[in-house]
Formats: C-alpha cells, sequence, structure tokens
C-alpha cells in the first residue's frame, strides 16, 4: 500500500478540485447567512424532486463517461494494459465478424498461445471424430461471451474504445436509480429534515469519482459491464415488486404490465451477467431471492411507501424474470459449445491442457487446486497445504484488503459504505443492499486466485460497487441528519444552499482519497510492463507497412493485433524457429516483420520498433521447431507440461517444453506437429533430462503409432549432487525417423515413467534454478528441448 503526498499531475488535479470544493462549500454556507436569500430561497434544493435529481445524475453521467475517457489517454496510454483486456478485446474483434470460434489454420502454433483453447481439446484432450482428420479445428478465447459481445459493436462502429465511457455514464444513472429505489424519501421524516431523497443523487456522486470504476470502463475488462448488469437487475426487481403491489390493489394491467415489463428487464441483466461473470450471477440469484421473496409478504410504513399494500402474486414476475434470463445464457452456452466442442466449460477445458497439476483449475477447495503455469508464485506462496479454509479465508481477506481502496479511494472512507450497510439492514426495503456484497464475497471465496492489481483493485468484488456507493450515500445522508437533529448543523441546514454545499463537501472525500491514496496505485498500473499496449496499430502504420505479416512475440501483442478475418496486415506469434517459415509460405509468402517491444531492464517506457524479416528464397535443408513452441499441448494425461527457462543449460535457445509427472500413473502429454511441412520428412526429437527423468517419445501419425523413442535417465557423474533433482540438465538428439508422405495429422506422444523409487519430500525441496524444475510425486527433469527436421515440404509441394 502507498500513501502521501501526491507524485501524479492527476493526483495534484484531484487534489486541487477536492480543496475547490471545500472552498465553494464553506462560500456558499456564507453567502446563505443574508436574510433576503434565505426569504426568497432561489437555489434548487439538492434532489428536491424526481426530475431535478435525475438532471443531476445526467449531468454526473456525463462526467464518468468523460473521466473515463480521460482514463483510456492517461493511464492506459491509449488501448487495453491487462492480458484479461487484451484477451477480451481478441474475443470481441472475433465475435464482430462473426466468429464465436474461428478456424484454426496451420501453423497451429503461429496463433495457439495464452488463453486459446483449441475445439478437439475439450473434454480432458480427447478430440472429436474425425476433428483433426476432417480439418474441423477451431480456436476461441477462454472467457464468457458477455461483455465481449458488446464490444463487438464498438469494433463494427470502429470505436471499440468508446463502450468503457458509454459504460461509466450507464453505472452513475443505474446508481441513482438503485438508490432510488432501494433508499426512497421516507414520508414519516419531519419537515424540513435530510431527505433520504438526496441519497441517490450521493450515489451516483460516488459512482463518477471512483477511481476503481474508471479503470474498470477504461480498460477492456468485464466488470464495468457485470456491475452494470447487477445493479440492473435489483432496481428493475424492486421497481416489478413495487408495481405489483400497486397493480394488487387495482385492476389487471394485462400481461405486459410495467411490474411484468420491469421484471423481464431484471432477468435480461441477471442473464446476461451469468453470460459475462458467472459466479456474480450466483450472488445476484441470492440477492434477488431476498428482495422478491421475504419483501412480498411484509407490511410496515418503516420499510417505505408501498409495502403496506396487498402482497403482489409473483408468479408471472418469476416467469418474466425467467424468460429474460434465456438471451443471456443462450448466448453462455453456444459460446461453450463453439470453444469446446461440447456444453463444457471453456476455461476448464483450457486448463486442462495447458496447465496443471491436474484438476487445477476448479471452483472449490481441496488438494491440487491452484495451477502452478498461470499462478506459479501463487500458489507456492500460499497454497502449500491445498485450498482449503484457512487458505481461502487468506485469499478472502487479501481481497478485501485491497479492496477497502475501491469504493471511495482510500481505505478511511470504506467506513462509509459499512455504516450504510448497518442502516440498510434495519430497513426492510434496502435489506437486500446490504448483504449483495456479502454474497459477492462468498461467490468467490471458492476461487483460489485473489485476482488483485494495482488500479483494477480487488476486482472480482468490483461488480458490487454501485451497490456499495448507494449504501455510502445512505450513511452520508443519515450522517448529516443526524447532525441536524443534534443541533450542530441546525442553523446550517436551514440555508439555501446547505445541500449544494454538502454535495461538494462528499465530492471533497473521494478527490482527496485519489490525491493521497488511490492515484499511486494508478500510477503503477500506468507504468507497469513497458508503460504501454504491447501492440500498436498505428506505430506500423508510421512504418510505412501496408501489407504482409508481423510477427509478435508477446501474448498482450497478439491479442491486441491478430485478427481472424486479417485484412492487407496480418500478426501472428513470433516463436523464432522453423514454424515462422511456415506461416510465412502458407500465406503466401509476403513482406514479414517483427513488431519489438523492448522494456528496459531498469524499468520505464518501452520502445517499439519494426524490423523486417528474411525468410530467404528456400527453405533449409535442416530446420528446428523449439519445444516449448508447441505449449499449449493436444492432450494430458496425468501430466502437464509448461515452457521453462533454462539458461547457462543445454537446452536450445536457454527454454524447453518440461514434462510434470501427476502424484500417481504415467504421466502422457501430446503436441501436435505442422503436418503439410512434415510430409517426407526425417524428424528427430531432441529431449532433455535430469536425475531419474526418463520415459518415451511416441510418435503418432494419423492416430497410430509410428515409432517409439526410449529414454533412459541420465548417468550421474561423479560430483554430481546427491538429489536426482538438483543433477545437471543433459540434452540427447533421439535417432531420425521418416514421415509418410500423405500424413495427415502428426503427434508426439511425451510420456513420462515413474521412477522405481521416488524422493518425493527431496523433490519438494531441491532448489529452483536453471535446469532444475520441482516435480510433485517424481525427480529430475524430462523435457522435450526441439525438433529437428531434415527435408520435408515447402508450400510449394
Amino acid at each position: 500500500m502507498r500513501a502521501g503526498l501526491p507524485r501524479d499531475p492527476a493526483q495534484w488535479i484531484a487534489l486541487a478540485l477536492s480543496v475547490a470544493a471545500l472552498l465553494a462549500g464553506a462560500w456558499l454556507l456564507r453567502r446563505g447567512r443574508s436574510p433576503a436569500l434565505a426569504r426568497a430561497d432561489p437555489a434548487p434544493r439538492l434532489a428536491s424532486g424526481a426530475a431535478p435529481g435525475l438532471a443531476i445524475a445526467a449531468a454526473l453521467a456525463i462526467v464518468a463517461a468523460l473521466i473515463s475517457a480521460a482514463y483510456v489517454a492517461v493511464y492506459l496510454r491509449g488501448g487495453p494494459r491487462i492480458i484479461d483486456a487484451t484477451s477480451y478485446w481478441l474475443e470481441a474483434r472475433a465475435m464482430a465478424a462473426g466468429y464465436l470460434a474461428w478456424p484454426l489454420d496451420e501453423p497451429a502454433a503461429s496463433v495457439l498461445g495464452r488463453f486459446l483453447v483449441r475445439s478437439d481439446a475439450s473434454a480432458g484432450g480427447a478430440a472429436p471424430s474425425g476433428a483433426a482428420l476432417s480439418g474441423a479445428d477451431h480456436v476461441a478465447v477462454i472467457f464468457p461471451p458477455g461483455y465481449p459481445a458488446l464490444l463487438s459493436l464498438g469494433f463494427l462502429a470502429g470505436a471499440p474504445l468508446a463502450v468503457g465511457p458509454l459504460l461509466a455514464a450507464a453505472l452513475a444513472l443505474a446508481t441513482y436509480d438503485l438508490a432510488a429505489r432501494f433508499a426512497p424519501e421516507d414520508p414519516a421524516a419531519p419537515r424540513g429534515a435530510a431527505r433520504l431523497r438526496a441519497a441517490p443523487v450521493l450515489a451516483a456522486l460516488f459512482s463518477a469519482l471512483c477511481a476503481a470504476l474508471r479503470y474498470h470502463t477504461a480498460d477492456t475488462m468485464s466488470h464495468g459491464l457485470a456491475a452494470l448488469c447487477f445493479t440492473v437487475a435489483l432496481a428493475s426487481a424492486r421497481r416489478a415488486l413495487d408495481e405489483a403491489r400497486a397493480a394488487a390493489a387495482s385492476a389487471p394491467r394485462g400481461p405486459l404490465d410495467p411490474a411484468v415489463r420491469a421484471a423481464a428487464l431484471a432477468g435480461l441483466a441477471a442473464g446476461w451477467l451469468a453470460a459475462t461473470r458467472p459466479p456474480s450471477a450466483l450472488a445476484l440469484a441470492a440477492a434477488l431471492l431476498l428482495v422478491l421473496l421475504p419483501g412480498s409478504a411484509r407490511a410496515g410504513a418503516a420499510a417505505g411507501p408501498r409495502e403496506g399494500d396487498p402482497a403482489p402474486r409473483l408468479g408471472r414476475l418469476a416467469v418474466a424474470l425467467a424468460l429474460g434470463a434465456l438471451p443471456g445464457l443462450a448466448l453462455l452456452a453456444a459460446h461453450q459449445r463453439a470453444a469446446t466442442g461440447a456444453f463444457a466449460s471453456s476455461q476448464a477445458a483450457y486448463y486442462a491442457v495447458a496447465d496443471g497439476p491436474p484438476g487445477c483449475f476448479r471452483y472449490g477447495f481441496g488438494a491440487g487446486v491452484g495451477c502452478l503455469g498461470e499462478h506459479g508464485d501463487f500458489v507456492r506462496h500460499n497454497l502449500s497445504e491445498g485450498y482449503g479454509f484457512l487458505a481461502a479465508a487468506g485469499t478472502t481477506l487479501r481481497r478485501l484488503k485491497l479492496h477497502l481502496v475501491d469504493a471511495l479511494n482510500a481505505e478511511p472512507l470504506a467506513l462509509l459504505v459499512v455504516a450504510g450497510a448497518a442502516i440498510a439492514l434495519r430497513r426492510p426495503r434496502s435489506r437486500a443492499l446490504a448483504v449483495a456484497p456479502l454474497f459477492q464475497i462468498a461467490a468467490y471465496a471458492p476461487f483460489y486466485f485473489d485476482g488483485n492489481y494495482p488500479g483494477g483493485g480487488a476486482r472480482l468484488l468490483a461488480d458490487v460497487l454501485p451497490i456499495e456507493h448507494a449504501l455510502a450515500a445512505m450513511a452520508a445522508v443519515a450522517i448529516a441528519e443526524r447532525a441536524r437533529a443534534s443541533g450542530a448543523l441546525r442553523g446550517l441546514a436551514r440555508r439555501p444552499f446547505a445541500p449544494l454545499a454538502a454535495a461538494l463537501v462528499a465530492a471533497a472525500l473521494p478527490l482527496a482519497g485519489f490525491a493521497f491514496r488511490a492515484g499511486f496505485d494508478h500510477a503503477a498500473l500506468r507504468d507497469r510492463e513497458g508503460g504501454l499496449p504491447m501492440f500498436d496499430p498505428a506505430a506500423v502504420a508510421r512504418a510505412g507497412v501496408a501489407r504482409g505479416l508481423v510477427f509478435v512475440d508477446t501474448d498482450h501483442g497478439f491479442n491486441l493485433g491478430f485478427d481472424p478475418a486479417p485484412g492487407d496486415v496480418a500478426v501472428l506469434r513470433y516463436r523464432g524457429d522453423a514454424l515462422d517459415r511456415m506461416a510465412w509460405e502458407a500465406r503466401g509468402r509476403p513482406p514479414a516483420y517483427r513488431y519489438g517491444f523492448a522494456i528496459p531492464d531498469g524499468g520505464g517506457l518501452a520502445s517499439v520498433s519494426l524490423a523486417p524479416l528474411d525468410f530467404g528464397a528456400a527453405a533449409s535443408p535442416d530446420a528446428v521447431i523449439e519445444g516449448e513452441s508447441l505449449w499449449p499441448p493436444r492432450a494430458q494425461r496425468d501430466a502437464w507440461a509448461l515452457p521453462e527457462h533454462a539458461g547457462g543449460t543445454c537446452a536450445s535457445g536457454g527454454r524447453l517444453l518440461a514434462v510434470h509427472a501427476a502424484a500417481s500413473g504415467d504421466a502422457v502429454v501430446r503436441v501436435g506437429l505442422p503436418a503439410p511441412w512434415l510430409r517426407g520428412a526425417r524428424i528427430s526429437p531432441r529431449v532433455a533430462i535430469a536425475g531419474d527423468g526418463a520415459g518415451e517419445v511416441r510418435l503418432l501419425v494419423d492416430g497410430a503409432l509410428l515409432h517409439v523413442w526410449q529414454v533412459e535417465p541420465s548417468a550421474p557423474s561423479p560430483s554430481a549432487p546427491l538429489s536426482p533433482s538438483a543433477a545437471p540438465l543433459t540434452c540427447a538428439e533421439l535417432p531420425a525417423h521418416p514421415l509418410p508422405e500423405r500424413a495427415v495429422e502428426i503427434e508426439l506422444s511425451l510420456e513420462r515413467k515413474r521412477p522405481l523409487t521416488t524422493a518425493a519430500g527431496a523433490a519438494a525441496s531441491a532448489p529452483e534454478g536453471p535446469g532444475r524444475a520441482k516435480i510433485p510425486g517424481a525427480d529430475g527433469i524430462f523435457a522435450l528441448d526441439a525438433i529437428r527436421i531434415s527435408g520435408g515440404n515447402s508450400v510449394d509441394r
């Protein structure tokens, strides 16, 4: 946590605005001392009616949109920055082109990578019958499609980064509506008291000034839309219940009366939330039950207007809500079917072949939870004993600690949210607002990774930020009312400008919070990973590239640049081996360039370069495919394979594809090879082993076993360490073997054999370093270093 005097220009601007708001509030109160002004009372009261309040909320919505747009330029520096955001960007671009999953062309390694799943890798890696042989492989981004579907409209309009600011405006208005429906004016309040009608305006104000929401409605992350869906669903459900109560005391209004329409809108928002962030939909479902079921039978003036009306019939509302949820649920099912080839989880299918240990990515508790590839440092540090109660409590507390700053830009101001929740709990009408954040916390407790990062905050809890703004507004109004009732502010409350002055003071709080606290987090987000988006089409245009292939060597850059329906310039992954030439040949040998994104060693702004790539007129008689270029594999069984650094060893290029064995059974990993270029060639796998690392490399052609290479453990040297897992790495090139001229599908099956004796404790305690790996349940290293190709075909053959 960083806090202190402002250092960033945006922090200084926020501080200046905070001071200006306080001074303006003091000036208004002083001006209000004039007896003539007091008699005339010309100033409009803060939210003295629905129309003025809505007008103020509309103005705040514009402010929120403008700040989010400025965030794109100032903090994101023109484009998505977080790897998840770039993946949503790619998914939305594909959907704009008409793809939930797009065809995967060879060489597949030029496209496949982080957060991309191929359709034949679902169900534990089993390919659908005939899928590969018929060329039916497809690839999709693993994330749910709700937000990318909205972002795709921005692509179709030619302005995808405008979607976030529009969401920001909608969130401010939705937050106003939420607070207005759950915290309406209290008719029992004494004349002249500070009414709860001010809470909706203050809630919209807090929404506009929330830095975490400004990030989530600037970067292409799904949480801005999820927050909007959560808010609209709750507010619409409340409206549906109120309208149904009114209809119960009057003549029937027909099947599409306002109550039914409001319930259908609540269902549409809930279904779209399920298609955007499914665990958040679980929290929303619990909150909706609290709104609709207990409240339907309660009465009492203290609960707000209409609570004493006859109980409504909920059957029609439930049907309307369920029907409204169908579009979002159908979109989610269609995406999962397209991404996996079955109605299965695309994320589970991806992690089943791209990470480990087996079953590491799951919603729940137990041993083996936590993926070592995606979240290795986190898992080793926090989940050494599995994901049980203590680990879940630690993860949840870390989220809550970082979330304290999210709502109002500084931890101390989170007390307003807590106070608002205490107030809401005492009002049956508002009780759902108090417990909805708790439902959100509980919904993500079974997910092992905390998901926190600077600027984005505790992003898994960001979906309920509008609810927290409504609670904070209720607390602020209650504090002002108590101060007025106690006599401390009695004289000030009667002045005509007092409501506006109070609003200025409320605005000063989150502004000061950003200046002294939250601004440091957002500056860290701005400056991380080179301080720029990792691919900029404008840089390609400035270099004069109007046609050809651009190779990028970062996952972020690929996601930002790749287009499933490419135009004159196509973006592919740079592998630094024969795969690049194969991709160049497959696309007609156009001009080729390498997009460089170099981050200085000491940090700072990255430098961008574009250099021509010359593949020559003819392919080399001997080509090499690096083992790590073949990640993610086609399938895994009792194993997982990860690209790992092995600098200073015999590993080609200082990297390799290491096969890790599960606690029991032999480890099997299948990787695919680009068949069109290997037909008639001779291939020689190069393996890297250490200690007890041993196994087989099997050559499979069109599903049939063609050849087996045996790999024996490396012979220990007299000076080798006693621990086999710390033994030096040895590389061995296996004898070359020919491939048939008519091969359609070529795979290597890497089968790591368990040693006769294991020393799991020694393996677990062995030091990490170049050429060493911690392998649960087995000692040593077994890895694919490279594949040497002799002969073979060019694209011309």
